[in-house]
């Protein structure tokens, strides 16, 4: 069986008997050794002790006035901020139960980093015993921005971190063969390299193919339907749709802020311009397979999900809108 993801810590961690994550001293360990806590050679004593006491007890209790007696301001805001993740994660029984508390509260002030690094080992686990490379790039989506390649007919994705340092348009290696030649070169995940995933998943560097038609949105679908069942305990049926053609937008689901922002205009009745239209990248319909798990109003209707990027042509995906805008009768948290 292939790994995959192996920098996101899912081998640190345990798992239940429902097969939810569970915290350990060793996952909390990776936070406190990252450079960014790492006390420098100028480090004051009280954030030396505290980095110790953390090492030696994870788990530990540490009061506001300890972190307030640190002497550098950014050094104090990084614990701040790691502490309240590690207590988040110690509250609940699970990654899971921590994840779906956090996208439910109306309070949400957990950073965007802390929120992409819970749904990378959440969606580690959800995958476990994927095989599919197509699936898994797809499923980087929902916790790794992405910008819109341009390329020919084709809606290729690059990750951001990767290309955004590079040329603004960077050169695919399907392009190469014209004569092509800028700062970054990036393989498009094909059938012929698919293999090449296997060694490449940590470093987020090929390239996605999502145009209408391919396997890039079969294969979006497929990880949009595993993340729904494993943290809401429902099955459901996911179609890719190349355009929604004299559909009732009875329900929608907006993938990404810029999409949440496009429905809310058809929902009221209004045409999209031809901008705006252009923006979407993506469309699926959504079915129960179980119809007595939507709302009563909902029941035999189909969902639509809209995924788009924005006028920068990102797309900073939101995978807690499927958890949380689904017209559902009960939400079951996995523990």
């Amino acid at each position: 069986m292939n790994d995959f993801w192996i920098a996101c810590g899912h081998h640190l961690l345990d798992r239940n008997e429902s097969g939810g994550l569970c915290v350990t001293d060793e996952f909390l360990k990776a936070y406190f050794v990252r450079p960014e806590l790492i006390p420098p050679d100028e480090a004051c004593p009280v954030e030396r002790r505290l980095h110790r006491a953390l090492l030696a007890a994870p788990r530990r209790q540490v009061g506001a006035d300890e972190v307030a007696a640190i002497v550098d301001a950014d050094a104090r805001e990084n614990w701040r901020l790691v502490l309240a993740f590690r207590d988040l994660l110690v509250r609940h029984p699970t990654l899971e139960a921590a994840y779906l508390a956090t996208v439910r509260s109306r309070a949400n002030d957990l950073p965007p980093l802390f929120v992409n690094q819970l749904v990378h080992v959440i969606l580690r686990n959800a995958l476990d015993g994927c095989d599919d490379p197509f699936v898994l790039r797809a499923a980087e989506l929902f916790f790794r921005p992405q910008r819109v390649l341009p390329h020919e007919q084709a809606l290729l994705l690059g990750d951001e971190e990767v290309v955004g340092g590079q040329s603004p348009t960077p050169v695919l290696s399907l392009m190469s063969m014209l004569g092509a030649v800028t700062d970054a070169q990036l393989d498009v995940l094909s059938e012929h390299n698919a293999d090449d995933y296997w060694h490449r998943s940590d470093d987020f560097d090929m390239a996605f193919d999502l145009t209408a038609g391919g396997r890039g949105p079969r294969a979006l679908a497929q990880a949009m339907t595993r993340w729904i069942s494993h943290l809401l305990g429902i099955d459901v049926g996911i179609e890719p749709l190349r355009e929604l053609r004299d559909a009732r937008l009875t329900w929608y689901v907006g993938l990404d802020a810029d999409a949440t922002g496009l429905g809310d205009r058809l929902w009221h009745g209004e045409q999209l311009d031809d901008r705006s239209a252009g923006r979407v990248l993506s469309l699926f319909r959504l079915t129960f397979a179980d119809k007595s798990a939507a709302a009563d109003e909902m029941q035999g209707e189909p969902i639509y999900l809209i995924l788009s990027m924005n006028s920068d042509q990102k797309l900073r995906m939101k995978p807690q809108n499927l958890l949380t805008g689904l017209p559902i009768k009960h939400l079951e948290m996995v523990t």
